[in-house]
């Protein structure tokens, strides 16, 4: 089952994409984005961030569950564009052969980034607008969401880009543990470590979390945002967390 389905348009960000992945993504005009909800059910439990259990089970869910899902249904989508004559090239929902290779901490923001961000066709197909939290964020789902992106020369009809609407709510920007976001709204002109410390992300996931509790999830930013929770308003103070500093 598909939560979210949408084309983008890539020529508004066709130099991005090539700097990031290489020339041979320029081949595709068209990106098909699709996205898969987490479960409510895992993603409220991470208001208990210090319980192994609650950091193994969403770490689980998300590289175990859902991602595998997403990566069977952009190979299918593929063969089907295929037998119709269009060239695809489906991207995998999570890979990183910096991250992957070797379980060390990574220290360079350049690594961090993958071939290709699954963000991006999403916000240009209308599917959402990325936020404060440099997640996509979809009106019913908020950013409790997985996505991936097929690259094709399939001429389909695109969406248009979402205004943002985090607006002055900076709950996901309190809440980080890793204080690894700065607050500020997504331009496509802006590169993402003017939105994110993305290496201070990764230590503390991959560093205090991994190395306390076992999993690398976290997951904070993704909890308390108001568009997937409906306990949380963008007037809502921070959420004591357990274990956390700032609670």
């Amino acid at each position: 089952m598909v939560d979210l389905f949408g084309v983008a348009d890539l020529s508004p960000a066709t130099d991005y994409i090539q700097e990031q992945g290489g020339e041979f993504l320029g081949d595709f005009p068209y990106c098909i984005s699709i996205g898969i909800c987490l479960s409510d059910g895992i993603v409220d439990q991470l208001v208990y961030h210090d319980d192994p259990q609650v950091q193994f089970t969403y770490t689980f869910h998300i590289y175990h569950v859902v991602t595998p899902r997403l990566d069977e249904i952009a190979l299918l989508i593929t063969q089907k564009l295929q037998r119709k004559g269009y060239r695809a090239f489906p991207v995998t929902a999570t890979y990183n052969p910096y991250i992957e290779k070797t379980d060390s901490i990574v220290s360079d923001a350049y690594k961090l980034r993958s071939i290709f961000s699954h963000k991006l066709p999403a916000y240009l197909a209308g599917l959402g607008w990325v936020g404060k939290n440099c997640l996509l964020v979809a009106p019913e789902f908020g950013p409790r969401l997985r996505l991936t992106s097929v690259l094709t020369d399939a001429p389909f009809p695109t969406g248009e880009p979402m205004e943002d609407q985090c607006e002055d709510c900076n709950l996901c920007v309190d809440i980080c543990p890793a204080d690894a976001l700065k607050g500020r709204s997504f331009s496509l002109e802006e590169d993402r470590d003017e939105r994110i410390d993305a290496v201070k992300c990764h230590h503390y996931r991959r560093g205090v979390l991994q190395k306390k509790l076992g999993s690398r999830g976290c997951g904070l930013c993704v909890y308390v945002c108001p568009y997937g929770n409906p306990k949380i308003s963008k007037s809502t103070p921070t959420p004591k967390v357990p274990g956390l500093e700032n609670s």
